[in-house]
């Protein structure tokens, strides 16, 4: 008699949790079906609770914030910005000294600072053993654009989208504790270049860069090394050279500038796919509405189900692809804009390295196998240079 009593005790218990826990997932689903946006704030760098429940910037923690999204655009890796903020005793989102990179890398990836949430990220699989699980489609997740005030801008915050998806397919990108990390590309296998410390204990001691990849290869790289002091004494000819031609180069710009902002054909297809994506999906919903209610050969049914539903999927591919060109047209008038600004404010020529001025105009060096370099400025003008040595 006992143990049927703690049998069904342990049932009531165990139905009482579900039903607790049912009532708060309903509870949560229904605020995030409203927009409402909350957040873990002992844990989150940059917003406390504002009176109305509103998210509020803490203007000393988003000056961080802007910090972090600074460096990783003048091409620091989020490993070399978590030992800068750690080094320099800059505390984390949970209060403690010692930064990680995945801590990084999160700030980098949250929407919630451009002003938007996406919510139910995750969600309890078992009300039991409270297990939680990534949301990969199993319950539904809500999208709240300008759900509170952003501390970074959506232009800033979707660059460096692009730029963490760009260095995903660069080979070999290192930590980015200096101006060169990052940038110096090997025009024989994609690779970035590395820093290298030669005699480094004697008088002879020099820093060079190497393709990363130069032995790893079954075939050995054959592009050149580059000498630090080289490189830089280049950077300043080189920018002096289009110091010395700005106006033609400014002038050239605005024509650009305007062929790149007239999106009028990319609206108009945009228009058009839309307007397709429309009707097929009318017919998806046509077709399994008449095998609902008519008799039909199954086979056929999915052949003719499938079919729409692969057209529909390749309509929308085409929405992404235009939604993609008409962003990199906008990324590119951010970084010509940027690029022209430090050409007005230039008035005379540079007689030494400056580091800041280098991380806000140049994109990229490629490095070739005859020892040609070509400096990519960040508006994607191209300048090439001889061999170097």
């Amino acid at each position: 008699m006992e143990e049927v009593l703690k049998t069904i005790m342990s049932s009531l218990s165990q139905e009482e949790s579900r039903s607790i826990s049912e009532n708060v997932t309903w509870g949560q689903r229904k605020r995030f079906a409203d927009g409402k946006v909350s957040l873990p704030y002992k844990h989150f760098l940059g917003y406390e609770k504002g009176e109305d429940g509103v998210l509020k910037i803490v203007e000393e923690e988003a000056k961080i914030v802007r910090l972090i999204y600074k460096m990783f655009l003048e091409g620091k890796t989020p490993l070399s910005i978590a030992e800068y903020l750690t080094e320099n005793n800059i505390s984390t989102p949970a209060g403690k000294h010692k930064w990680h990179q995945s801590t990084v890398l999160s700030i980098l990836q949250n929407e919630k600072y451009k002003g938007d949430a996406i919510l139910q990220k995750k969600f309890t699989v078992d009300f039991l053993t409270k297990k939680i699980k990534r949301n990969e489609g199993e319950v539904p997740q809500y999208y709240v654009e300008n759900s509170h005030p952003a501390i970074i801008s959506p232009e800033v915050f979707d660059l460096v989208q692009m730029e963490l998806e760009n260095r995903k397919g660069g080979k070999g990108y290192k930590t980015g504790r200096n101006y060169f990390s990052g940038k110096i590309i090997c025009g024989d296998c994609g690779s970035y270049y590395g820093r290298k410390v030669w005699h480094s204990n004697d008088k002879y001691r020099k820093v060079i860069y190497q393709c990363n990849s130069k032995y790893k290869n079954e075939k050995k790289c054959k592009t050149p090394f580059i000498n630090e002091e080289d490189l830089k004494k280049v950077f300043v000819e080189v920018f002096n050279g289009v110091i010395n031609n700005k106006e033609e180069i400014l002038r050239g710009y605005e024509e650009v500038i305007k062929e790149l902002t007239d999106t009028s054909a990319l609206d108009d297809k945009m228009a058009k796919l839309e307007k397709e994506g429309e009707e097929v999906l009318e017919m998806i919903n046509r077709c399994i509405r008449d095998n609902a209610t008519k008799a039909q050969n199954q086979e056929e049914y999915m052949t003719r189900y499938n079919t729409l539903v692969e057209r529909y999927e390749d309509v929308k591919k085409e929405i992404e692809d235009v939604e993609n060109e008409r962003f990199e047209r906008f990324a590119k008038k951010d970084r010509i804009d940027e690029f022209m600004k430090v050409l007005r404010d230039r008035d005379g020529l540079i007689d030494e390295f400056d580091g800041e001025l280098w991380n806000t105009v140049i994109e990229a060096v490629k490095v070739y196998e005859d020892g040609k370099m070509v400096f990519v400025f960040k508006d994607v003008m191209e300048v090439e240079w001889g061999y170097i040595g």
